[in-house]
Formats: structure tokens, C-alpha cells, sequence
């Protein structure tokens, strides 16, 4: 027991030596061991009445940073850090800090803030099939919905396996003879004007035309007339 007290005693009193001992941490080395008078002090601190004062090396430029980038003082040392997105060189952190501002923004009271150059601009998209949005410090055009780019331009998506329709073929079977009777309708009128001028090899064809049409008409109308008698029966 008596050693074990004695070494537990032994080691309490090194640590307790090493404490007094040591100098300040910004101190190399100190007028008296365990003072903190200190004679020399370690880089980036400077003896100012035996005390070690952080040097700001932000404040008499001795840092090394780049344009898009600004200082910050630590203690004993500094730290290069970059600036806002929105700067052209800065002095601190924000928007608020720039020294200019980059381009796709624009100085609004004291900040470099983006540009909405989709609200900005009357066509920041010339593509008719083409939407504009607003990203940080620019702007993308993407296509509208049913649109794929394609060599630069938006053009209309082709689902698997459908092919574009034709002129015609979404027309009905009511529609159809609508069509035709239009277009009969109109070969006779050019008929009869050819026949009122007298001649006879016109007004052959125009009572031939007529008397086709009427038995069409009237064949179509009787067709549909036994259909309706016998689906009636």
C-alpha cells in the first residue's frame, strides 16, 4: 500500500510540474518557468509587454489569397476562404461583401442578387416549343411537355410504334358522304355553267352527272330505308 501511495504521489506531482513549468501557449519562451512574462512568441504572434498578441494578417495584408477568395484571421495564422457565387473578388462572406458583382447578377441595395432573366429578357428562349428557367446566375431553356431536343431544337415526341396520322383518316363515314356530295355538288354547278353557255357536249355530261348523282342519292336513301325496314321486323 505504501508503494502504490507513493507512486500515485510521484506522478501528481510531475503532472502538477509540468503545469506550472510550461509557458503560455503563444509563448517559445518565458522570462520564468510557469510566468506568463514571455520573451520570444511562436509565428503569427507579436511581444507587446511580455504579453503574445495575434498578429491580423488579414488586417496588414501579409495573407496571400487569391481574387475570388478574401481572408479570414485566426488565432496565430489566417485562412483563405471563397467567396459568394454571386462576387468578383470580396472582402468578407455574403453577397453583401463583393467587390464586384459576377455576371447573371445584378447590385440590388447592397447585395449582388441573380437575375431572373427569364421574367428580364422579352425572348430568353427563341424556340416556340421551348420553356425558360431560371438557374443561379443564368438561365437553361428546356423543352415543353411532349418535346425531346434534338440537333438543337425541340421537336415533338414519337411514341414506339405510332406513326403520324393522315389527312383523312380520321374522318367519319357520316363526314365522308358529306364530302362527296359537296364535291358533286360542285362538279354540277361547273357543268351547268358550261351547259347555259350553249354547249351541247357540256349539257350531255352535266344530265348525265345529274342523273348519276340522283340515282346514287336515291339508291343510297333506299338502301338505308330496307335496312331500317328489316332491322324493324
Amino acid at each position: 500500500m505504501e508503494v502504490r501511495w507513493f507512486v500515485c504521489n510521484l506522478l501528481l506531482w510531475s503532472l502538477l510540474a509540468v503545469q506550472v513549468c510550461s509557458c503560455p501557449d503563444a509563448c517559445s519562451k518565458c522570462s520564468v518557468p510557469g510566468s506568463d512574462d514571455c520573451e520570444e512568441c511562436r509565428p503569427g504572434w507579436s511581444l507587446h509587454n511580455y504579453t503574445c498578441v495575434d498578429i491580423d494578417e488579414c488586417g496588414v495584408e501579409l495573407d496571400n489569397c487569391q481574387l475570388d477568395s478574401y481572408c479570414l484571421n485566426t488565432q496565430g495564422s489566417f485562412e483563405c476562404r471563397d467567396c459568394d457565387v454571386a462576387c468578383v473578388g470580396c472582402m468578407g462572406s455574403g453577397p453583401a461583401r463583393c467587390k464586384k458583382c459576377a455576371p447573371g447578377y445584378r447590385l440590388t441595395g447592397s447585395k449582388c442578387l441573380d437575375i431572373d432573366e427569364c421574367s428580364d429578357l422579352v425572348l430568353a428562349c427563341h424556340g416556340l416549343d421551348e420553356i425558360c428557367a431560371n438557374t443561379k446566375g443564368s438561365f437553361r431553356c428546356d423543352c415543353a411537355d411532349g418535346f425531346v431536343r434534338n440537333n438543337g431544337a425541340c421537336v415533338k415526341r414519337q411514341l414506339p410504334g405510332v406513326q403520324e396520322k393522315g389527312l383523312f383518316e380520321d374522318i367519319q363515314e357520316d363526314e365522308l358522304e358529306v364530302l362527296q356530295q359537296m364535291f358533286f355538288g360542285v362538279v354540277l354547278c361547273a357543268l351547268a355553267t358550261l351547259a347555259a353557255k350553249g354547249d351541247l357536249v357540256y349539257t350531255s355530261v352535266f344530265i348525265g352527272a345529274a342523273a348519276a348523282m340522283a340515282g346514287y342519292w336515291l339508291s343510297e336513301k333506299g338502301d338505308r330505308l330496307m335496312n331500317s325496314f328489316l332491322k324493324g321486323r
